[in-house]
């Protein structure tokens, strides 16, 4: 009772005085109520009528002993079921080589042995092969190829080089190489992971809210129950089932499987999606993902590779210049920008090998292209809606913009001089398994859209072919989080897929923002789900997970209500001894916890 019963007894304290019950409230009175009731037997024999008076010091020290061991194998059961922040946390390397002052030649460098949390940011570290990184940083010197399947899930070897990179806990394969130290401690790519996958497993969902909302009805409901059957037993002239039954029911009826049937889900869904790459940032986006039914996917970079690159240049009709002329235009234009569009076109000129020279002025126009002026002219490139507002007349021109775009082309509109130039069509491929996953999608009842800044035509041309029914196109950036919030105004719940950082504001609108292909950016992202790995069938297990974990969270409810629904008459009726009453209690704890353990075999 002193020693094994302890915390029970002081958490009982803490809740008397908090003036709320809970579950060492129920223990501490039960094995209470059973040893006072003995020692009074002991000491006073004569007192208590009745010829038969058994003492009952074995039930209050095996309610106890009961208990304990449940929450024992649930500690057990636990820390099998976290094995993904251990996993993590031996990613992390335990020692560094880094060049300091040598203490010994003045002006000279030597190469020291630290400990991996004494590294400072700037440090210059020397990586061998065979090593794991120790630190987020900048390649300085050197060369290698890095195994970064921790963080991407590829199982290739990535080659790095000055001015490249590195992720700390990723393994160095052949060669050696230097690196200068960006992050730090706390601040790594590694430690943000571990942080957001620990305060996930730790954070409360609605439905646990709920269920501790309904225990702090409940534990003074089932104290009352307990002295009723007291009551009426000794009225009935039988002190000792009055006894059993008041110590049975308390016991039986603890809520401890209650307490830890979202807990427990919980810290197996989110250590699964952590061990996929799949990061929640909480039990709010697990229960928001079950009940998911639209996904809106930006088109660049997450649909598409995000390297688009130029198919065609297309005078404009009536137009003198030739390609050479419209492509250095545009990329003189574009040299300020830093557009995955603008980005295709300097590199097509660069492989053409045009000499660009630099504008007088710069300005990007957004969701319409970019104006600069060149030796007293204004050259403009940009979309329609940039020609239209300029004052271009393009019915001439329509057709031969109509053909570029049907194939799948965003054109790029080239004028200089007040006059139309020609056309510049650019193409971003799509990601390989783009289609298999908006059909993935609509197999599990979630309707898909895309969002694009491109036009109508283009945009049907790239998203119809991969099977999306409804396509938003001519999108400005900031119009984004609009179109989220007109799609739960008809009452969906809506989650966003983008790159986290063009698409913040519609990523933080939506009820889910899932951050796709984010590396080493993972702290900065808006999402409340970030798939670390450049995937996009992750968007699909993201939501079966949820899914998976949301069922088990609902099922563990379920048994530890049903359980006490069941044992409490059953208890009251003097049916039920104490000891197996704790017995049962530890099992339905054992239960909730073994049946969350099962997630991890769920296959997503």
């Amino acid at each position: 009772m002193i020693f094994g019963g302890r915390d029970f007894f002081v958490g009982a304290w803490h809740a008397i005085k908090s003036r709320s019950a809970n579950m060492d409230l129920l223990i501490a009175l039960g094995t209470s109520t059973a040893y006072l009731y003995s020692a009074f037997i002991v000491f006073f024999p004569g007192v208590l009528p009745g010829e038969e008076k058994n003492v009952y010091f074995d039930v209050a020290a095996i309610i106890i002993a009961f208990v304990l061991l449940g929450k024992y194998m649930e500690e057990i059961i636990k820390k099998r079921s976290s094995a993904a922040i251990r996993k993590l946390l031996d990613l992390k390397p335990q020692t560094a080589r880094v060049l300091r002052k040598s203490l010994e030649t003045p002006g000279a460098e030597e190469e020291v042995e630290i400990p991996a949390e004494s590294l400072m940011a700037e440090e210059i570290v020397i990586v061998r092969p065979g090593e794991k990184i120790p630190t987020d940083g900048l390649v300085v010197e050197g060369h290698s190829s890095v195994d970064e399947k921790m963080l991407t899930g590829e199982s290739v070897p990535v080659e790095k080089g000055v001015g490249d990179e590195v992720v700390g806990g990723t393994l160095n394969k052949v060669g050696s190489f230097k690196f200068r130290a960006t992050r730090v401690g706390a601040e790594t790519t590694l430690s943000q992971i571990i942080k957001m996958v620990t305060e996930a497993q730790a954070s409360t969902a609605q439905i646990q809210r709920l269920a501790d909302t309904v225990a702090s009805y409940f534990v003074p409901a089932v104290i009352g129950v307990a002295f009723l059957s007291a009551l009426i037993w000794l009225l009935v002239g039988n002190p000792t089932l009055a006894l059993l039954s008041f110590v049975a029911v308390l016991i039986i009826a603890c809520p401890c499987a209650l307490g830890i049937a979202t807990p427990a889900a919980l810290m197996v869904g989110v250590g699964k999606g952590a061990e996929a790459g799949i990061l929640i940032r909480g039990a709010e986006y697990l229960e928001r993902a079950e009940k998911l039914n639209v996904v809106v996917f930006d088109k660049t970079g997450t649909l598409t590779k995000g390297e688009p690159e130029v198919t065609e240049i297309v005078q404009a009709a009536g137009s003198q210049a030739t390609s050479e002329e419209i492509l250095r235009a545009a990329a003189m234009a574009e040299k300020g920008s830093e557009h995955p569009l603008a980005e295709a076109i300097i590199k097509r000129a660069a492989m053409t090998g045009l000499d660009l020279p630099e504008a007088e002025t710069f300005e990007a126009i957004p969701g319409q292209g970019v104006r600069v002026r060149h030796q007293g002219e204004d050259i403009l490139i940009g979309n329609r809606r940039l020609m239209q507002v300029e004052g271009f007349d393009l019915a001439a021109q329509e057709t031969t913009i109509a053909g570029l775009e049907e194939k799948g082309n965003t054109v790029m509109l080239v004028a200089g001089g007040g006059t139309l130039l020609g056309f510049i069509a650019v193409a971003d491929t799509l990601k390989e398994n783009a289609a298999e996953v908006i059909s993935g999608l609509k197999g599990i009842g979630v309707e898909v859209v895309m969002l694009t800044g491109d036009n109508e035509r283009t945009a049907q041309a790239i998203g119809g072919g991969i099977g999306i029914d409804r396509i938003v196109a001519n999108v400005l950036p900031g119009d984004k989080a609009k179109v989220i919030k007109e799609l739960q105004a008809q009452g969906k719940v809506v989650a966003m897929v983008g790159d986290g950082i063009n698409d913040a504001p519609a990523l933080a609108q939506a009820d889910i923002g899932i951050a796709i292909g984010s590396g080493s950016d993972v702290a900065k992202e808006t999402g409340g789900i970030i798939l670390v790995r450049d995937n996009l069938m992750d968007v699909i297990r993201s939501i079966l997970l949820s899914r998976a974990t949301m069922r088990k969270i609902k099922q563990n409810l379920f048994w530890a209500f049903f359980y006490n629904s069941v044992g409490i008459p059953i208890a009251a009726f003097g049916l039920l001894n104490p000891i197996i009453a704790a017995a049962a209690m530890a099992l339905s704890s054992l239960s909730v916890v073994g049946n969350s353990a099962l997630l991890k075999r769920v296959k997503i």
